[in-house]
């Protein structure tokens, strides 16, 4: 018979090594437990605070240029529609992109000065100046596809790199641009850029 010694060595063995593994395994945490988990980066594309720090830079000139004045005499008057913005980068930034589409149409709907047409639109205006058969946007035709949807204005932009490599070392500087074009007459009639840096060092 075994004595109760070894018994409980025994029974505490998968105990002792569960506890083993567990310490050894990832920890998981909750950004709004612990907000500075969004503060390092982790990696040379862009994350959500670049998105946020280039949007605010952007969006801040914006409200005291002088289309926004415009904009406001006019009482919601004005139709603006946000087409997709182009990518001039190697890095992959569709879907950073396609989150700065969404905030900034929020906050031009939010502004409530301007009567936004909705991108979900935007691909049946694709459709007819492109063809059905091939309705890939194109970033050549926005003033046809603005035109298309019966707005006055869009807002569009795009993003470029200067990607610079040393031995082990690398640095992106990125450069955001939005403007404000006015589609009867293709004047610019607002454009801001704003600047982000990433390294590996």
């Amino acid at each position: 018979m075994r004595s109760w010694q070894s018994l409980a060595s025994v029974s505490l063995a998968p105990l002792v090594f569960g506890l083993a593994l567990g310490g050894c395994g990832p920890s998981y945490v909750r950004g709004s437990h612990d907000p500075s988990i969004d503060n390092a980066a982790m990696g040379t594309g862009l994350d959500k605070d670049d998105i946020q720090h280039m949007l605010s830079e952007n969006l801040n000139h914006l409200r005291t240029s002088p289309v926004m004045d415009l904009w406001r005499s006019h009482r919601s008057q004005d139709t603006v529609s946000i087409f997709p913005f182009q990518n001039d980068t190697t890095e992959h930034l569709e879907p950073q992109l396609q989150a700065i589409l969404g905030e900034a149409e929020t906050w031009l709907v939010e502004a409530n000065i301007v009567t936004m047409v909705s991108r979900e639109r935007q691909n049946q205006m694709i459709a007819e100046v492109e063809g059905q058969q091939h309705p890939a946007f194109n970033h050549a035709h926005i003033a046809q596809y603005a035109k298309q949807l019966g707005v006055k204005y869009f807002l569009t932009g795009k993003v470029s790199a200067n990607d610079e490599r040393a031995e082990a070392a690398r640095r992106v500087q990125y450069t955001f641009f939005m403007q404000v074009i006015d589609v009867e007459t293709g004047v610019i009639r607002w454009q801001h850029k704003s600047y982000v840096t990433k390294a590996v060092k």
